[in-house]
């Protein structure tokens, strides 16, 4: 019996991607529904526009139609990042890849 050590490694790589690529989604959505909450923006609303937009076109539209001065807007981005991976790591685990072992 011979263990295949490229298939391993390539189910591996398979594996951590799908995982990374589903935390940084979640910690994507979660960050526009933080900031949704602090703006008082229906949380549908904020659904719609993290699949329709990106992460700058959103955060232009919040601009425009809240008048924030885009260093408050970065301030709160960044409070609701932050606030978004520390939820997400309490309840799916840290996303630091897994060693093979």
């Amino acid at each position: 019996m011979v263990w295949d050590l490229r298939a391993a490694l390539l189910a591996k790589e398979e594996f951590e991607t799908a995982r990374l690529i589903d935390f940084e989604f979640r910690e994507r959505a979660r960050t526009f529904r933080l900031m949704g909450e602090d703006l008082g923006i229906p949380a549908s609303t904020v659904t719609e526009m993290v699949v329709l937009h990106n992460d700058e076109a959103i955060l232009e539209r919040l601009q425009a139609e809240h008048g924030l001065p885009q260093e408050q807007l970065g301030l709160l981005y960044t409070r609701c990042r932050t606030e978004a991976r520390r939820q997400l790591i309490g309840e799916r685990g840290d996303p630091t890849p897994h060693r093979l072992g």
